[in-house]
């Protein structure tokens, strides 16, 4: 039998005339593999220098050759600290893909015996008992449901009894008699080796092929044809096998994720009840009846100096009546309804994270258990010398850079907003004076339509780029853990992204048509461009215009579009650097192994790009949802292909990850908590100050003399004078109309011109903002208090959860109590007594049973 130290020399050629090679298994055959790092092969040395060779080349080579040396050595060193945990390793560089070496990892039983028992991971026990879910009615209930819907859940886990479940308890390898075997997942601390290029990547293995006929059934298959595949759409997410087969994090994302397109189907609905409402009243709405009415001949004053001309307010009928299919007062109930959902959709995902951490032994997971190095080792394997301790003013210049920089990219996210503003005034300047009929009796849509493309185009660059620049930020810091750097680098993304996404709709929520002025007064910046104004219904159909091109942009091309398109992009390329044709590879996919395949898919980074889309869509849904009620049935149609294209993303195009526990989704709870709450207040915003729904109630019982909304129109326009016109801003072509105007139009509270007073701001402007802001103070306070209510209502564990937890601690005591009651009986008996005196520690084994193969279970 050879040296364990000599097993890492090993090549596959060698020893595969013994040893039949069936599935991802070392050259023997029994051992599995665990984990596989690549590297790449130097290709053979150069001819000696020759006379006439250029010596500078030479010099070049030479120095590629030190670098290639200086990796190897530190490979070696690296692999000897993985020998010396106990690890068993297998090299292969006669592998198919031209340039790529592998060495392949087996965790014996004891390495994971110990490890277990470090992270204090929890596994079933032989003990099981039954598990009951309420009283009788609701057991009944609940049977009644799983029956109905049967047809909508996976066919996965069809021998598992959902009433019996194992007693589970900490791993103890002197317990190691009470548990069942289970496969416990590691991370082997490699970060800083793949970032000098010392390994190219490090991946565990796919289960198995899909796509062949005869492919044999594997968790990999089951997931693909129950999960992956855009036919069953309709059917729940097998969660258990995700989790079984990625970790409990990844599963936690996607129960997440099913736990929110679950709960946008009632949004929806209610949203589409919204919309049709607005649809049917539209021909009642009295304000866009009398918009719509020739007969009132109101002349409105010039939406920009000198090449804009008088108008009359007939021609806003369009947008007027598009404008009440958004602002109608079913508008408020919604935003009401939005802001209930939002608080039960956080305490319907706690409930149902509590029940999975319970299914799947997680309830005792402490924060002590999530710790790990920089690298993300669970025992530091790093070839350089000891860590050195950073103080806070070693940190202070990264935190002040991170601040800086933090501030500058957000100054520049408004530069380009603004830049957008200049645009859009000057774009309109530019269509009154043209010479084409179409392009002037369209002038608002195209304006608002390309205004909102360039927007979006600019969100997606954007969002790329802050993506890098947090990242590089993060690293700066050099954070103590890796679950700092994660909330770190989520936090400035997340802030970035916000900040990119948002800062258009804010400003046609609440800047638009605030900052212009009054006629013969207007504000202007850079020179002669004038503020906007918005349309004579309000800023409200804008601001959905804009909400619908960068929600739908966003998720058709950055989301769907990018997830299909990059990944198999980067697919190609790194074919192509592999030196591998088409020829080659179809003949050669036929033969390659495993470990091989799983190299030419994508890396798995992280789960932080899922998260990251979902979230601001969640804040797409919830925060301006006044002006844009079918936000939540967008959501719901991308999330159902969202789900089925992350399902086939992670099955087919990329490498499996790495299994990592969590009990919860981390700081992306606390940012949706945050986006619930500041939802409440935008919402309140949005339909006191932006929409006319205060207004028209001020109207209606304060200043209309029968009490309805007749002559609200009239009373929303104030007069102007045409002779107090500044210089050189009145319009060229006074006469367009037909007719001299000498008094025109324009919507704003103020005093006409022949008061004491004139164009000062009126008293029912002042009363309109009281009642707005005394709508803001009721509405927020309203709606905070009952989701306070609910949130209380509702607990956050599920009572038969907390009564099967107390149960299993019961359970769990009586089953040490009785095996220490058999040990003291044990001990009585003489014949017994060899059994009584094994030492409570495994001794480890020797060095020559480290390379002995152990017979395989799915134990590893």
């Amino acid at each position: 039998m050879q040296e364990p130290e000599k097993q890492v020399d090993l090549s596959v050629d060698d020893v595969s005339t013994l040893y039949p090679q069936v599935g991802p298994y070392f050259s023997d055959g029994h051992r599995r593999v665990d984990y596989v790092l690549a590297y790449h092969i130097q290709k053979s040395s150069r001819a000696p220098l020759q006379p006439k060779e250029d010596p500078e080349i030479a010099a070049q080579e030479q120095r590629t050759n030190y670098h290639e040396d200086d990796k190897r050595f530190r490979r070696e060193e690296f692999e000897e600290n993985l020998l010396e945990t106990g690890l068993e390793l297998e090299r292969d560089e006669r592998c198919k893909i031209p340039g790529i070496g592998f060495l392949k990892i087996h965790a014996p039983w004891n390495v994971l015996c110990q490890e277990a028992e470090l992270m204090k991971l929890k596994m079933p026990t032989k003990k099981v008992y039954d598990v009951k879910q309420g009283s009788n009615v609701v057991e009944k209930i609940r049977l009644f449901i799983h029956k109905v819907t049967a047809p909508l859940h996976p066919k996965v886990d069809a021998n598992r009894q959902d009433s019996i479940k194992s007693l589970s308890h900490p791993f103890s390898r002197e317990k190691q008699h009470l548990t069942r075997c289970t496969r416990a997942k590691y991370s082997m601390g490699i970060t800083s080796l793949l970032a000098n290029g010392v390994y190219s990547s490090a991946y565990p293995l796919h289960d198995g092929d899909i796509t062949e006929a005869n492919a044999e059934s594997n968790d990999r298959k089951l997931l693909y044809e129950e999960w992956a595949s855009y036919s069953v759409f309709y059917k729940y997410q097998p969660i258990g096998l995700i989790r079984k087969y990625f970790g409990e994090k990844v599963g936690l994302y996607f129960a997440w994720l099913g736990v929110y397109t679950q709960m946008l189907i009632p949004a929806a609905i209610v949203g589409v009840i919204v919309f049709l409402y607005g649809c049917a009243t539209v021909d009642d709405n009295i304000p866009s009846m009398e918009i719509c009415d020739s007969r009132n001949n109101i002349t409105m004053c010039p939406l920009c100096d000198r090449a804009c001309s008088y108008w009359k307010l007939v021609t806003a009928c369009g947008t007027a009546r598009a404008s009440h299919l958004f602002d109608n007062p079913a508008t408020v109930f919604f935003s009401i309804f939005m802001a209930l959902w939002a608080v039960l959709f956080m305490e319907h995902w706690k409930r149902r994270q509590m029940r999975l951490n319970y299914i799947w032994d997680l309830t005792g997971l402490g924060e002590e258990e999530k710790v790990r190095h920089q690298d993300g080792s669970l025992f530091d394997l790093r070839t350089t010398g000891e860590k050195v301790k950073l103080t806070c003013t070693d940190r202070l210049p990264a935190y002040l850079t991170t601040v800086m920089m933090m501030c500058f990219l957000i100054l520049v996210t408004f530069a380009i907003v603004f830049g957008v503003i200049l645009y859009r005034i000057s774009i309109k300047a530019a269509l009154h004076v043209s010479t084409y009929p179409t392009a002037r009796s369209n002038i608002r849509a195209t304006v608002k339509t390309t205004a909102a493309i360039i927007n979006l185009i600019i969100i997606i660059i954007l969002d790329e780029i802050y993506a890098a620049i947090a990242r590089f930020l993060t690293n700066l810091e050099v954070p103590k853990t890796d679950k700092s750097f994660e909330e770190r680098l989520i936090f400035k993304t997340f802030i970035l992204k916000f900040v990119n996404a948002f800062t258009p709709i804010v400003y046609l929520a609440f800047f638009r048509g605030r900052l212009v002025g009054r006629p013969g007064n207007y504000l202007y910046v850079v020179g002669s461009y004038r503020m906007e104004e918005c349309a004579h219904a309000g800023c409200l159909m804008e601001l959905c215009i804009q909400l619908c091109i960068t929600m739908l942009g966003k998720q058709l091309i950055q989301n769907n579009l990018f997830e299909i398109g990059i990944p198999k992009l980067k697919k190609l390329l790194r074919k192509r650097k592999s030196e591998l044709d088409c020829k080659e590879e179809e003949e050669l996919s036929k033969t390659l192994q495993r470990h091989e395949k799983d190299h030419l898919l994508g890396p798995f980074n992280s789960l932080n790009p899922e998260y990251m889309e979902m979230i601001i869509q969640f804040g797409m849904v919830t925060l301006f949802v006044a002006s844009f009620p079918l936000a939540p049935l967008f959501a719901l149609l991308n999330n159902i292909i969202e789900i089925r294209l992350d399902a086939k993303k992670f099955i087919m195009e990329l490498r499996r990850p790495i299994a990592a526990r969590a009990k919860d989704i981390g700081i992306w709870y606390n940012l949706l908590r945050g986006l619930s709450k500041v939802a409440v207040i935008v919402n309140a915003f949005v339909i006191s100050f932006t929409s006319d729904f205060i207004p028209r109630l001020v109207y209606q019982y304060m200043y209309s003399p029968d009490g309805t909304m007749h002559g609200f129109v009239n009373h929303t326009l104030s007069y102007f004078n045409v002779s107090d016109f500044q210089p050189n801003t009145d319009p060229l072509q006074p006469m367009h109309l037909g007719y001299k105007v000498e008094i025109c139009r324009y919507k704003d509270y103020r005093e006409p011109p022949w008061s004491s007073t004139p164009y000062e701001l009126s008293k029912e402007f002042w009363a309109i903002l009281a009642a707005r802001l005394a709508f803001v103070i009721v509405f927020q306070n309203v709606v905070m208090l009952m989701s306070d209510f609910v949130d209380w209502l509702i607990p956050d564990i599920p009572k038969d959860i907390s009564l099967q937890i107390h149960k299993e601690k019961i359970l769990m005591v009586e089953l040490f109590m009785k095996e220490e009651q058999v040990k003291r009986l044990a001990a009585r008996d003489h014949h017994y007594q060899d059994n009584c005196t094994l030492p409570l520690s495994v001794p480890q084994s020797p060095p020559q049973a480290r390379s002995r193969p152990i017979s395989h279970t799915n134990c590893c």
